[in-house]
């Protein structure tokens, strides 16, 4: 009875460890997001030289653009839609862990999103195991690129940020996320088209010393259906190699005058074949507009 006593003991003071390390690693994520959150408004807000150029959508602005392009503007906008200014997104879905193999894993994620200057904060969920979470941060901030992940938000185990492939990487995910918030795709706010074909066309977008190019495909109804990149730093092990990299949306649905997609699904494309790694579905968005 005493080796039970003591087992059991030990076994409430293993679980006690355990929540309190929880609760701790949570409050310290919580902290750190925060004051990322900060820095993101932080460059919406003083960085007076990105203000905005316009506060409306004006449908004569289309004049010139790719005819693919013009007919994605008319399906998802209307003349005088606000610009968007922030989004709030929150995602749930499944993220693969394996380069090569199929490990997927649940998460749920918050986003917040700002457009001038661009920036996002993605804070995500993966469940490991029961009771056991991988804390993600993955940002683009006043042109710097951060990715930080710590099981129960506690021990590190990937932590890169600065600029260099890392910032360009995190702006191409943001470009890339502009179906979510379309009005950032206007050439009133600085992206650049060219015709490729009837069903898709080259984008760029500029900030700061950095400089994208993705190819954009549009379905049958005039959306995005698809996004490419040649070129995107992928960590491979402690290294980062340039892949393509691609990702296709679907499920659009209208939000405030605005028809965007709630489904996405991104992939690498390895020389041993497409590897998919994340599919996730928009649980909640919410937009702040221009005045």
């Amino acid at each position: 009875m005493k080796l039970l006593f003591w087992f059991a003991l030990l076994l409430i003071m293993l679980v006690a460890t355990f929540v309190g390390l929880s609760a701790y690693g949570a409050r310290r994520w919580s902290d750190r997001t925060r004051a990322l959150t900060h820095r993101l408004d932080a460059a919406r807000f003083n960085d007076k030289a990105q203000a905005l150029p316009m506060a409306r959508y004006d449908a004569r602005e289309l004049a010139g653009l790719p005819a693919p392009v013009q007919r994605y503007f008319r399906a998802t906008l209307k003349d005088g839609q606000a610009m968007i200014s922030a989004a709030t997104i929150n995602i749930a879905g499944t993220f693969n862990l394996s380069a090569t193999g199929q490990q997927w894993k649940p998460f749920t994620s918050q986003q917040r999103v700002i457009t001038r200057r661009p920036g996002f904060l993605w804070d995500a969920k993966i469940a490991m195991l029961p009771g056991v979470t991988v804390r993600v941060v993955d940002s683009y901030i006043a042109g710097k690129g951060l990715l930080q992940a710590a099981i129960q938000g506690l021990f590190t185990v990937a932590d890169i940020q600065g600029d260099g492939e890392i910032a360009r990487g995190e702006f191409m995910r943001f470009f890339a996320e502009a179906a979510w918030y379309p009005t950032a795709l206007l050439p009133s706010q600085g992206v650049r088209w060219e015709a490729v074909d009837d069903t898709c066309a080259n984008a760029t977008m500029v900030d700061g010393p950095i400089t994208l190019t993705l190819l954009f495909r549009f379905n049958d109804a005039g959306l995005i259906a698809s996004f490419r990149a040649e070129a995107r730093g992928a960590g491979v092990g402690k290294a980062m190699v340039m892949l393509p990299w691609e990702g296709h949306w679907s499920n659009y649905q209208v939000i405030d005058g605005m028809t965007v997609p709630f489904t996405g699904e991104v992939a690498w494309l390895r020389p041993e074949g497409r590897q998919s790694y994340f599919v996730g579905t928009v649980t909640s968005l919410a937009y702040e507009f221009s005045p």
